[in-house]
């Protein structure tokens, strides 16, 4: 019965995780669009461009949907894609000048959020939580690769199948 309650306690936590837009009322980008920002400006700290392909590789995603989500941001005036120097098919992903500035002023913003968060919280419980959750999902997905999917044979609905 205890095993019950706490599957039923992680799927409403699952669904309060899930309802989480984090800043999707305050910031003009979504995480995933601020995450690209991040690998474009991490790259160019380093003094390197990305292309598409880097940028995809290190957000776990499709080039495709880095295709999409650039071509959004180029009309949005936030990335401009240049064409590389040694392959004139590729081609690299900037930010625009006010979107390098805009990123700044939303790094600055969530670090604020953070440590109002920090301030009520606690580094330490904080840490514990990260900490705690990450080996949480590490061990739910360790034993949940090894359950067989579970197939089922459901009766036939009246009058089909005759």
């Amino acid at each position: 019965m205890e095993a019950e309650k706490l599957l039923q306690d992680i799927f409403g936590i699952a669904r309060r995780l899930d309802e989480i837009k984090i800043f999707h009322d305050v910031l003009p980008f979504n995480n995933t669009e601020l995450q690209l920002m991040k690998v474009i400006v991490l790259a160019e700290e380093d003094g390197k461009h990305v292309i598409s392909s880097d940028i995809a590789r290190s957000l776990g995603i499709t080039r495709s949907a880095v295709s999409q989500m650039v071509k959004k941001l180029e009309e949005r005036q936030a990335v401009v894609r240049v064409a590389a120097e040694n392959d004139k098919k590729s081609a690299y992903v900037m930010l625009a000048p006010a979107a390098r500035a805009a990123y700044g002023q939303i790094k600055e913003y969530m670090n604020v959020f953070v440590q109002q968060i920090l301030e009520r919280v606690g580094c330490e419980e904080v840490r514990r939580f990260v900490d705690g959750m990450n080996n949480f999902i590490d061990i739910f997905n360790e034993v949940r690769k090894n359950f067989a999917p579970l197939t089922l044979r459901l009766p036939e609905p009246d009058g089909a199948a005759q």
